[in-house]
C-alpha cells in the first residue's frame, strides 16, 4: 500500500482530544506511516477554541492540518488554504462537524468514507462504512444498510483507561464537581445555581469539596461575571448569592459570599479530576454523554427560571431558537413545549429509555439539590448503583482499534 490519504474531518477541541489523538494514535501504530499521508481538516464550530489546529498538528502521526477559517473553500471548490496536492486513493474519516462534509469531500476527492457515529448515523445510503458506539445508534439504521455498520464503542471510554491509570490523589475528601454550561444563556442561570447550592452543601458539611470544569472556551474573567449580581440579575433568584475570583498557589477558586471554594479546573479535557468526583450536578447537553463514559454518577438540572436557556436544539428548532432579536421569544416557546413532554434529556437515560441519571425539571431550589446530593453521599450503595447503571450503558472501551480495523478494511478495497 503506497500513496495513500487518510483525512480526518473533525471541529472542536473535545473531538480533536478525545476522538482524533486515540486513532491517529492507533493508526501511527497499524500502519507504515511512511506510505500513509495523514490530513486533519477542521470546520467551523460554536465551541471552538481556536486551538484546534495546534493541537492536531502536535500529534506527531499527523502531516498537515488546516484551520477551520479556510474550511468552506475547501468544502465547496476543493481548495485548501496551502494548495495541498491529493494522492489518487484514500479514505475521509468523520471525527467531528457534520456527517454531510464527509459525504461531500469524499465524493470530490474520490475517496472511501468512514464516520464515526456517536449519536446518529445519516446519509448511510451514500457513505461507505460506519463505526458506531452502540447498538442504539445501529437500531435507527434500515436493516438494509446494517452490513455498512460495526459497533465499535466510546472514543471517550479510551481516553478514560488512560486516565485511571494515573495515581489517584491522597486526599479523601468527598468531591462534587458542578457543569454549569458554557454559553452565556446557561451560565446566566448555572453560576449562581451552582454557588447557591454548593453554599447549601457547605453549610451541612464543609468537608465536601467542590469543583468546576471550566470550559475551552471560556475565560475565567466571563465565568465569575455571572456571579457578580451587578452584571447577572438571576443572582438574587438564587438566594443572592455572589462570588469572586481568587487565586491561592497559581490554583483559581470560585468563591461565594458565604465562604464556599469552589475550585476551576481550566485543564481540558478535565477527566482526571471528573473521575476523582463522587457525583456531579450538570446542565443537559454533551457533558451528560461525557459522564456517562466516565461512569460518574450525576444529577441533571433543568431550571425553568430562565426558559430561553437552552438553545441547542438540533433542527429547526435549535436554527429557530438562535435567530437573531426574535430567538429568545422563540427559545421559551419551544422549551416550554418540549419541558411538557416528560421526555429523556440526559444522554445516557435517552440510550438506556430509562432515567439513570435522575432529571429534575422546574423551578429548582438550592436547598432541594443540595439535600438530594447530601443523601447520595451519605448512600454510597445508591452512587455504586448508578455508576454500574451507567458502566453498563456506555459503549465499550476499544473503539480506536476497531476504528482503525475498519479503515485497514476500506483501505484494502483501493
Amino acid at each position: 500500500m503506497k500513496n495513500v490519504d487518510i483525512v480526518i474531518l473533525s471541529n472542536a477541541v473535545g473531538e480533536v482530544v478525545t476522538w482524533v489523538r486515540p486513532v491517529v494514535k492507533t493508526l501511527g501504530q497499524k500502519l507504515d506511516l511512511s506510505s500513509v499521508r495523514i490530513s486533519v481538516v477542521l470546520s467551523p464550530c460554536p465551541n471552538s477554541t481556536g486551538t484546534e489546529a495546534a493541537i492536531a498538528e502536535s500529534y506527531p502521526e499527523v502531516d498537515r492540518v488546516q484551520g477551520a477559517e479556510d474550511f468552506f473553500p475547501f468544502l465547496l471548490w476543493g481548495k485548501t488554504a496551502a494548495n495541498w496536492e491529493w494522492h489518487k486513493q484514500g479514505i475521509v474519516i468523520f471525527l467531528g462537524g457534520d456527517q454531510f462534509y464527509t459525504l461531500v469531500i469524499g465524493k470530490r476527492l474520490g475517496y472511501k468514507t468512514i464516520v464515526y457515529a456517536e449519536w446518529d448515523a445519516r446519509w448511510y445510503r451514500y457513505l461507505d462504512a460506519f463505526a458506531v458506539m452502540n447498538s442504539n445508534v445501529m437500531a435507527k439504521v434500515p436493516a438494509a444498510y446494517h452490513h455498512k455498520c460495526t459497533v465499535v464503542g466510546d472514543l471517550i471510554a479510551d481516553v478514560v483507561l488512560e486516565v485511571k491509570s494515573a495515581p489517584e490523589s491522597n486526599d479523601q475528601s468527598p468531591i462534587v464537581g458542578f457543569l454549569p454550561g458554557s454559553k452565556p444563556a446557561k451560565l446566566m442561570q448555572g453560576v449562581p445555581l451552582t454557588m447557591a447550592i454548593a453554599d447549601a452543601i457547605h453549610q451541612t458539611n464543609p468537608a465536601i469539596k467542590f469543583i468546576i470544569p471550566v470550559a475551552p472556551t471560556l475565560d475565567l474573567s466571563t465565568l465569575v461575571k455571572y456571579a457578580d449580581p451587578q452584571f447577572n440579575p438571576l443572582n438574587h433568584t438564587f438566594d443572592g448569592v455572589s462570588g469572586k475570583l481568587i487565586t491561592v498557589e497559581n490554583q483559581p477558586y470560585l468563591v461565594t459570599n458565604c465562604g464556599t471554594k469552589i475550585q476551576l479546573i481550566t485543564q481540558f479535557p478535565a477527566y482526571e479530576f471528573l473521575v476523582q468526583c463522587q457525583l456531579c450536578i450538570t446542565t443537559v447537553g454533551a457533558n451528560t454523554a461525557e459522564l456517562g463514559a466516565l461512569a460518574i454518577p450525576a444529577i441533571v438540572l433543568l431550571p425553568t427560571q430562565q426558559l430561553d436557556a437552552m438553545r441547542s436544539w438540533d433542527g429547526i428548532p435549535g436554527i429557530l431558537a438562535n435567530l437573531p432579536s426574535v430567538g429568545t421569544n422563540f427559545a421559551k416557546l419551544i422549551n416550554w413545549f418540549i419541558l411538557r413532554q416528560n421526555k429523556l434529556f440526559a444522554w445516557p437515560n435517552i440510550w438506556a429509555k430509562t432515567e439513570i441519571m435522575p432529571e429534575i425539571v422546574g423551578q429548582i431550589a438550592p436547598k432541594n439539590i443540595a439535600e438530594i446530593t447530601l443523601d447520595f453521599l451519605a448512600n454510597p450503595t445508591k452512587l455504586q448503583r448508578m455508576h454500574s447503571l451507567l458502566l453498563q450503558n456506555r459503549g465499550n472501551d476499544g473503539a480506536a482499534q476497531k476504528i482503525v480495523e475498519i479503515i485497514l478494511q476500506q483501505l484494502a478495497k483501493l
